[in-house]
């Protein structure tokens, strides 16, 4: 899919976006069962991240954000099932990775095709928390072994 590609990064506090990246993570939530935070827990934790972000300004589109927080810990991510395995998710990861030292998530043990992204990427398996989630799922909690390594491999995404 050919794309004009809007780079943004929104600081911590600016609530900007906040709506369209609640919209994103709710149509991903009805399509896969998966993103089921809640507004408020969202929007507070949202406005604590600095959230990095691809737009497509033609249309007027969210194509992909990671909220994340001081120490690289990535809250969101959620990349537009239209935009998916065109390297967006990668590329978020990538920024997060470029402006941290270390980057770690959680991931529900039931999410296959998260886990697989990323596995994909060098995250590796730090421990398995039971009940992690609201409504009882398990997670994993992630951590991103070679980070500069991913941020070379896609340095050339970071010119789009």
């Amino acid at each position: 899919m050919s794309v004009t590609v809007e780079r943004r990064e929104i600081p911590d506090g600016d609530l900007e976006l906040l709506d369209t990246a609640w919209d994103l993570k709710e149509r991903i939530r009805e399509r896969d069962d998966v993103l089921k935070q809640r507004w408020r827990f969202f929007k507070r934790a949202y406005k604590r991240a600095t959230v990095y972000a691809y737009c497509d300004p033609e249309r007027d589109q969210l194509i992909g954000f990671a909220a994340t927080r001081g120490d690289g810990y990535v809250l969101f991510l959620a990349v537009a099932p239209e935009y998916r395995g065109e390297g967006f998710g990668e590329a978020l990861v990538a920024r997060v990775a470029e402006n941290h030292d270390r980057v770690t998530c959680h991931a529900r043990t039931t999410n296959r095709e998260a886990l697989s992204f990323y596995r994909h990427l060098g995250f590796e398996t730090v421990r398995r928390i039971d009940n992690y989630y609201e409504d009882g799922g398990d997670a994993y909690y992630l951590r991103l072994g070679d980070s500069a390594g991913l941020v070379e491999r896609l340095s050339s995404f970071f010119r789009r």
